[in-house]
């Protein structure tokens, strides 16, 4: 015959474990209450709450981009007022003008009708007696000058630049999904004082020069500089570079024409007329083109370096991520097409894609 549990427990026994059950009904109803509390109490507060802070977030986002919205519609009837201003002024220049020569045509042609007339019908002695009058007509003639070139009479394109408008403008071309190119450097054209990863991606200063890479045309045997593998000449371009591990770089473009060999300027960064770069040294930055240096009063050290081409609007500009700011914009009539440019004197630079 199979014995019971309590046969099996002696009545100290059998009373501990009754009360362990007991205890265990006790926490498990009061662990109960306490769920049923918190879904009484705590979860309805916690959807009222995220419900009054996500209608919150919304009224915030909402402000914020309507005070966006209005001022960039305040900006843009700003710069289209000044635009259609600068627009009449050319206008009224180039109509003025065109009035002025027009006089000074029918002047012209009135002194010479007069010279043909008086050579035509007139004898000698009639035309010495009319020498005086010759001669100040021929003197009214030379006072009117030749046309000169006026820079009034071009429309002055500074009347649409506005430092909000890039500001937005670069923020939103470096947000967009399609904003970077896949920039690869040319192994051709790495300095024998830089290392090129095998992604094409990374270089990396070497004070100590290799000698494993080969002397062709294309490699610069000096300046520790590489070209990309592309050129662009047209439309927008946007490439973003990793700097924060080197405290002397130089990211820009640079004409294919670019010296490549010898020591001086032609083939420096920034230093001749066929680079245009943003350059750090140390604590210092600055931009280059044609051997002038602009200095940059930065704050901080960029992390990252956008590089923005716009050769619609033959506008070069470097961008911070980070902080969403335009370092340097420059806008220049470049004349030809523009490769991707990086020089590095201090550990390594990386492009990002």
């Amino acid at each position: 015959m199979e014995a019971s549990p309590s046969t099996l427990l002696s009545p100290p026994t059998l009373e501990g474990f009754l009360n362990k059950i007991v205890d265990q009904c006790e926490r498990l109803q009061l662990q109960s209450a306490s769920i049923n509390k918190y879904m009484a109490e705590v979860l309805p507060g916690r959807n009222q709450r995220a419900v009054s802070t996500a209608s919150a977030a919304r009224e915030l986002i909402i402000q914020r981009l309507g005070l966006v919205r209005s001022l960039c519609e305040a900006e843009e009837q700003r710069l289209l007022e000044q635009v259609h201003g600068e627009e009449e002024r050319a206008q009224q220049s180039i109509l003025t003008q065109r009035v002025h020569w027009a006089e000074a045509l029918q002047k012209l042609d009135t002194i010479r009708t007069s010279l043909v007339d008086m050579l035509t019908s007139m004898d000698d002695l009639q035309l010495i007696q009319k020498e005086q009058e010759i001669f100040e007509r021929t003197e009214a003639a030379e006072g009117i000058l030749d046309p000169q070139e006026s820079k009034k009479l071009n429309f002055d394109e500074k009347c649409a630049r506005s430092l909000l408008l890039t500001q937005l403008w670069t923020t939103a071309v470096f947000g967009s999904l399609s904003g970077t190119e896949d920039v690869r450097i040319d192994e051709r054209t790495v300095s024998p004082f830089l290392q090129l990863s095998d992604d094409q991606r990374t270089l990396t200063f070497t004070a100590k020069k290799s000698k494993a890479c080969a002397d062709v045309p294309e490699r610069f045997d000096h300046w520790p500089n590489a070209l990309s593998t592309t050129s662009f000449q047209a439309g927008l371009h946007t490439w973003m570079v990793n700097v924060q591990n080197s405290c002397a770089y130089k990211v820009g473009v640079a004409l294919g024409q670019l010296p490549r060999k010898g020591s001086g300027s032609d083939s420096r960064l920034g230093h001749n007329a066929f680079s245009w770069v943003f350059s750090r040294y140390d604590q210092e930055f600055c931009f280059s083109h044609d051997g002038q240096h602009q200095p940059l009063g930065l704050l901080r050290c960029p992390a990252q370096l956008g590089v923005l081409l716009d050769l619609q609007a033959q506008e070069l500009l470097f961008y911070e991520p980070a902080s969403g700011t335009v370092l340097h914009a420059h806008q220049a009539a470049f004349p030809g097409p523009l490769f991707p440019v990086f020089a590095v004197a201090d550990q390594t630079i990386s492009l990002i894609h």
